[in-house]
């Protein structure tokens, strides 16, 4: 039952650390990156779809990005989900055949904020593993009060789910470092 509980700790926390990572990926950089670009939700005949499983997205230059629709019929609206897009300030061309996504030079002011919603993501990451630690705590004390392991076997168990929660709280410090270094890079 113990190992059962860690290994579903351990994966729940792992799950969450990727979590933090796609959403760090999904923050806008100096340069453009398609990853920014996956989860837009378009407009597609009255149902909402993701961006990345309505046309091919690639990075021709370092600030353009070219989205290609499966159907052409896409067009309009993933043109509009770009516009529609918070903190991205770009300007899509539609030419009838593709959509041409041009970003502008951040600004410091710019990268500034954007490391600051980095920040946050990255607390609501930690704040998500630390929860996870609570729920394996909260299931060992109550394997504890019905008899069905022994208060050293707990105790381990206690200290190996704070060593994993440090170790991915570090992993996810450890991306938000490296996101925020390529944030204020010029």
């Amino acid at each position: 039952m113990i190992t059962e509980i860690i290994s579903t700790t351990t994966e729940k926390m792992a799950k969450a650390v990727d979590s933090a990572k796609e959403d760090f990926a999904n923050v806008r950089t100096g340069r453009a990156n398609p990853q920014i670009f996956q989860k837009v939700m378009v407009d597609y005949y009255g149902t909402p779809t993701p961006l990345g499983q309505l046309g091919q997205l690639a990075n021709p230059e370092a600030r353009t990005i070219v989205i290609t629709p499966y159907d052409k019929g896409a067009l309009a609206g993933i043109e509009r989900a770009i516009r529609e897009m918070p903190n991205l300030d770009a300007n899509p061309q539609n030419d009838g055949n593709l959509i041409r996504v041009t970003l502008p030079d951040l600004t410091e002011e710019r990268r500034r904020d954007y490391v600051k919603i980095v920040k946050g993501k990255a607390e609501d990451a930690r704040v998500s593993v630390r929860n996870i630690r609570r729920k394996g705590n909260d299931d060992l004390a109550a394997l504890k009060k019905d008899g069905l392991a022994g208060e050293d076997d707990i105790a381990r168990a206690e200290k190996e789910l704070d060593a994993l929660t440090k170790t991915h709280v570090d992993a996810i410090d450890d991306a938000l470092k490296r996101k925020e270094a390529e944030l204020l890079e010029v």
